[in-house]
């Protein structure tokens, strides 16, 4: 919300309006209100859920000290979730397709989350959502991942793989990134929908899906881009359940995604940029740079919920949720 205002302002010549127009400044905004959303709410949330006494069922592993978590608050995905969508209202391009396409798997997954904690609390059973479940909502949202990869006619690549490098200039950018940027013009560089990913170990560091069919035309186009939901779908399902398995007893998903934030943030900022996508020699994505914000909101809710959790340690293990 606040993007289009200071847009509107900056139309208007109000000074220090375009600063919102840098996407550097408006993730460091966004990892300080996701920050101090987690840090604020965290409080009167789990305050919340003692008073309700909403608390973890533990199954018996065998496990050390394990059942020391029996009763600590749960449903702690709630500070996260809040604390990322608040900044992304804020400081983000809602009109931006990755930007909603983030939103709904953030949504989709704290539903899924907040269904096992649901049966765990108030259904009192230790097993939580069904396996099979999960695995068809991860499967659904990988589906609709796809689809949108396939079907949007904004998202697209760069395809500079026959192009020459002709000039490069400094221009003001109109979009969410840095301003100037330094814009290199190719001859026959062409943006293109296609299933391509970046991969090293293979030519030009991209793998096109349809290379790997044995076979011409709309047949090999159709089954590349199949093949390359299908991975989508396995990416998407692996990466929720691996989750799940880092978090064990001590919350250790909460400290490793904001390491893996602070990665994929930096990636996308640097492809979402073309002259450092062309110097690195990885895709360029136009109109990604959002992701970055995005990113941005993800490491400041995961930092502020590891932070009230390591501060409510220190009054023993049951405060941690």
């Amino acid at each position: 919300m606040l993007y289009y205002v200071f847009q509107y302002l900056s139309e208007l010549g109000v000074p220090g309006a375009s600063v919102f127009q840098y996407i550097s400044f408006r993730a460091g905004m966004a990892v300080i209100v996701s920050l101090l959303t987690a840090t604020i709410i965290g409080k009167y949330i789990i305050a919340r859920l003692r008073k309700q006494q909403i608390g973890e069922l533990v199954r018996d592993l065998g496990l050390e000290g394990q059942l020391q978590k029996k009763g600590t608050p749960t449903m702690g995905g709630i500070i996260i979730i809040a604390s990322i969508l608040l900044p992304v209202l804020l400081f983000t391009q809602l009109n931006n397709t990755y930007v909603l396409l983030m939103i709904v798997t953030t949504i989709w997954m704290g539903a899924i989350g907040f269904l096992d904690d649901y049966i765990k609390v108030f259904r009192k059973n230790k097993e939580g959502l069904a396996g099979r479940f999960k695995i068809v909502g991860q499967v659904g949202l990988g589906v609709i991942v796809a689809l949108t990869l396939y079907l949007s006619p904004d998202i697209v690549v760069r395809d500079n793989s026959t192009a020459t490098k002709m000039t490069t200039t400094a221009i003001q950018s109109n979009d969410s990134t840095d301003a100037p940027e330094i814009e290199t013009e190719y001859a026959g560089a062409k943006n293109v929908k296609a299933p391509i990913t970046s991969i090293p170990f293979v030519k030009g560091h991209q793998l096109d899906y349809r290379s790997l069919i044995p076979a011409e035309g709309q047949l090999q186009e159709g089954l590349g881009w199949l093949l390359f939901a299908l991975v989508v779908i396995f990416i998407i399902t692996a990466t929720s359940n691996g989750a799940n398995m880092t978090d064990g007893l001590d919350g250790l998903a909460t400290g490793c995604s904001a390491i893996i934030g602070s990665v994929l943030g930096i990636l996308a900022y640097v492809s979402s940029h073309v002259e450092y996508a062309s110097y690195l020699n990885i895709m360029y994505i136009p109109d990604s740079a959002e992701l970055v914000n995005y990113s941005a909101e993800f490491i400041g809710a995961t930092i502020g919920y590891l932070w009230k959790n390591a501060k409510h340690e220190t009054m023993g293990r049951r405060n941690r949720y």
